[in-house]
Order: C-alpha cells, then structure tokens, then sequence
C-alpha cells in the first residue's frame, strides 16, 4: 500500500510539474510557450510600428552596426535570456536579443541584426519574448555603385549653407569646406574669439579664420575636435543628415584612391594661385576635391598659415588629447598625415555615409 501510494504521489508531481509549463493561448486551449524563460518574464505589450532602426542593410554585403530598439510596456522587472530570430522575406538575417532584464513598466529592448541578406526587399523578423510577439520589418537596399569621378547632387546643411558634392572613387565627399554654426538637430556650436577662452575649451567650439567672418564664405569655419566627436559633443552630428566626419581610415582610402600620399595632394588640391599662395606644387585638382588652404588655428587661439596649408579633420582620435587630420601645402603635391592637439581649429569635410 505504500508503494502504490509514493507511485501515486510522484505522478501527480509531475502533472504539477507539466502544468506549471504551459500557458492558455487565445482560443482557450493549452500549449508551449516558448517566449518565457525560467524566471518567468512578462510584458503587457510590444510596439514593433514605432521600432527605431538605426544602419542599412544591403544585399549581399555582411550587416554591420545594424539595429532595432522596439518599446514594451508592462514589464515585471525579470531578467531574460538571450533569443535569435531569423528573418522571413529576405533569407539570412537574423535579430538577437541579448540576456537582460526588463524594467519595471515601460522600457525598450535591443537587437542587433547580422548575417548576409540574399536578396532585396523587406526582411521581417517575429520578435517573441514574455508572453506577447510582434513583427519588425526592415529594408534591405540594393548597393549603390557610385560613379568614380564627377560631382553629385549639392546639399545643404542646418543653416541653410549648400555645397557642391563630388564621387572620388567608391566614395561622396564634400566638394567645400563646412560653414555651418550648428548641429543637425539645431544645437548651437560656441563661437569663441578670445584666444584664453579657446585654450581652455574642451567642448565643441568653432572660429573664423582671424575672428574674420569675411573668410567664411571662402574657407569655411574651424572647428575643434570636440566639435566633431560624438563622444564630446552629446552624440551630435556636425554634418548634414547622412553625412559624417571622415575617419582615418576613410582619409586613407580617398589618398590611396588618388595614388598614395606621395601624389594625392596635387590632385585634390584647386589650381592656380587666386587662393593659394605661389608656387601651389603639382596642383591639377583632377579629384575635384577642390582643396583650399584655410590655416588653422593652434591649441592657445593663435591663427597661422592661410594661403600656405588645408588643414582637415578626422573624427579618429590618437590619445586623450591628439587626434588625426589631413593637410595639403601648396609647396609640394603631397598630402600628409598628421595630428594635433584636439584643441586646434582647422577645416571640415563632411562624407556620405
């Protein structure tokens, strides 16, 4: 009698056991639910129509620094596991939530896509986690081959300033030097004169070459390097909407383009001496990057070498307080790598992303 009733008692552990694993889905019947983890976590709902995806994904390229941040409310304020969802549409992809924990209420989940899409189209993607699912869609673009040489449709930045935009081999660069006195979202960017105060600025400031508005219209603005780095100016662009600060890399890329850093500069630099000075070495400027020497302006607020040097930013930093840049001189074809105290102001040219 007492083995029959141990038998008994460890049968119905394991219907509680059972039960336990399995939730009423909407029609009133039992099954798997797969969204849940061991700790039990629960959202009220998702809101994949307002997803914010942030990169591009095209066709037959690896997806890199791709993702989709989708709102949940509701959360119980558990931790969850890591999922993956493959994609359906466009074969491929797939979208992965790593490990964490829900907020209590209202919150926002991360996923990051990778893979190799197959093919053009939308690419959509289940999302399932704590009981509830919803669907994200994104698009995946055919490359766009740009044309090697020749200029491309002007743009226009915040203030209004237009720009001629010009294809340099796999590449659309800024065919002038940036002008603008704000971020893209309407910020405004310090314009400091007093050479003490630039000194001792480590956030984001511009200057006119001599405090002299007049070199504007020629020559642009200076900016720091605070100004142009998303890690010192509150994560803002500079640059119009789809464009960027060049990196180091990318300044390589456009020079070993043009032949190496040996032969680069006379073809990105303008012709002739009207803007620079005699004897402009080597200029032809068959890029039409249209290169202008606009000086720059040293670490303590002093103003140095217009006419003689085009000085460039990267958005790579060096050290805590140097970061890359580009230059051209007008006593030789070359164009040379260098860096500067992040203090400095010298000219900007802005990339397609």
């Amino acid at each position: 009698m007492k083995k029959l009733f141990f038998a008994f008692a460890i049968i119905i552990v394991l219907i509680s056991c059972k039960k336990e694993t399995t939730t009423p889905n909407n029609s009133g019947n039992t099954s798997n639910d797969t969204t849940k983890t061991s700790n039990d976590v629960s959202i009220s709902e998702f809101n994949c129509a307002s997803a914010t995806i942030v990169g591009k994904i095209i066709k037959g390229q690896p997806v890199s620094n791709v993702t989709a941040t989708i709102a949940y409310t509701g959360g119980n304020g558990t931790s969850y596991l890591s999922k993956s969802h493959s994609s359906s549409g466009i074969s491929g992809l797939s979208a992965t939530l790593l490990a964490g924990t829900l907020a209590n209420g209202e919150g926002t989940l991360v996923y990051t896509i990778s893979g190799t899409p197959a093919s053009v189209g939308s690419a959509k993607f289940v999302i399932a986690l704590g009981g509830k699912s919803c669907t994200i869609t994104i698009n995946v673009d055919e490359v766009t081959q740009n044309p090697k040489s020749g200029y491309g449709p002007n743009i226009s930045d915040v203030d209004g300033n237009s720009y001629k935009t010009v294809y340099i081999g796999t590449q659309q660069w800024m065919g002038e030097n940036l002008k603008v006195s704000k971020y893209s979202d309407g910020t405004t960017i310090p314009n400091i004169t007093d050479n003490t105060q630039w000194e001792n600025n480590t956030t984001g400031a511009w200057a006119y070459y001599n405090n002299d508005a007049a070199n504007n219209v020629k020559y642009g603005k200076l900016y720091n390097w605070y100004a142009l780095s998303k890690t010192t100016n509150g994560n803002k662009n500079v640059c119009p909407t789809d464009w960027h600060i060049p990196t180091d890399a990318e300044w390589t890329v456009l020079t070993d383009y043009l032949g190496g850093l040996s032969i680069a500069g006379g073809k990105m630099k303008e012709e002739g001496t009207a803007n620079w000075n005699s004897p402009n070495i080597d200029a032809v400027n068959t890029s039409l990057f249209t290169g202008l020497p606009g000086g720059f302006r040293s670490y303590n607020g002093l103003y140095n070498s217009i006419g003689s040097f085009g000085n460039w930013w990267s958005s790579s930093e060096l050290s805590t307080h140097l970061a890359w840049f580009r230059n051209l001189y007008n006593s030789n074809g070359g164009a040379y790598r260098g860096n500067s105290s992040k203090m400095s102001g010298l000219s900007v040219r802005c990339l397609r992303d």
